[in-house]
């Protein structure tokens, strides 16, 4: 009776084991994780807030996520909001993120539950008053109290990558957008009167080599401040070859990369673009 009633409890404590250890193993899946050796991130530029249309994708309003319906708002101007942050890394780094871009966890991102996508913000860590300005470009956090999900690269530069969570405040930046629509291409009013705003050919639908015929120009960004704009092209001269110029006009400065005499050329720097998280611009045909 002994020998059966220890073989029972020695089979109940291995069974008891092994659910304990699958837990384990479930924490340890869920759990993130930021680069596998330390990185400095304190010196890595924000993101530059500009113009963007909003994207079809990941704008969807209303939408429900657990059972909670969220609607996404069709203004961020003047949006504050405190609370908790979080951050997300490798699990989710090479990911699309909900507007389908790519998820980059160095990069100055962020994801939140009803700013228009994608939207600027500024950060500011409340335990040591640390701010960055990151570009939101995707959906959430869905966890508990949490209010905004930034990327690794954010979340170390404010220090709390460590700790996980930080009390933070949220900040919307005014880049003039109107109010919330689809995408689509830039209307001519917005550019100067002697120059043509067209969508470029897709690659895939003819030779990736025909020459566009025009004078062409891919325009990144839009500031009225002629240092934001050269601050932009600072970092864009460290990862794309084409030349570059600052055109001025109106008031604004305009950063544009050309002139781009074939399609493929174009297709390769947005490319470029959408690795650092600044969009696709549009072709300006002069």
């Amino acid at each position: 009776m002994m020998h059966g009633f220890q073989g029972k409890y020695f089979t109940r404590v291995a069974q008891l084991l092994m659910v304990l250890g699958l837990c384990a193993c479930s924490q340890q899946e869920i759990k993130d994780s930021g680069p596998s050796r330390p990185l400095d991130f304190s010196g890595s530029p924000d993101a530059i807030p500009k113009q963007e249309n909003r994207t079809r994708a990941g704008n969807k309003s209303p939408y429900v996520i657990f059972g909670k319906t969220y609607r996404v708002l069709s203004d961020s101007r003047g949006f504050r909001q405190q609370g908790e942050a979080s951050w997300y890394g490798k699990k989710f780094h090479g990911r699309n993120t909900s507007n389908g871009e790519v998820y980059d966890m160095y990069a100055m991102t962020a994801a939140h539950k009803t700013l228009p996508i994608p939207s600027y913000v500024r950060v500011t860590n409340h335990s040591n008053g640390r701010s960055v300005v990151v570009r939101v470009n995707d959906r959430g956090p869905f966890h508990g109290n949490r209010i905004i999900d930034l990327s690794y690269a954010a979340a170390s530069k404010l220090g709390f990558a460590e700790r996980g969570t930080a009390p933070v405040s949220v900040e919307a930046i005014d880049t003039g957008n109107p109010p919330l629509r689809h995408a689509g291409v830039v209307h001519p009013g917005t550019a100067e009167p002697t120059q043509e705003i067209v969508r470029a050919p897709s690659p895939s639908s003819g030779n990736r080599n025909a020459h566009l015929g025009k004078q062409s120009y891919l325009q990144v960004a839009a500031f009225s401040q002629r240092q934001s704009a050269e601050q932009l092209l600072a970092r864009l001269r460290s990862s794309i070859s084409e030349p570059m110029r600052l055109n001025q006009a109106k008031g604004l400065f305009r950063v544009h990369i050309g002139p781009l005499t074939k399609v493929n050329d174009i297709a390769a720097v947005r490319k470029t673009l959408q690795a650092l998280s600044l969009g696709s611009g549009f072709v300006v045909n002069e």
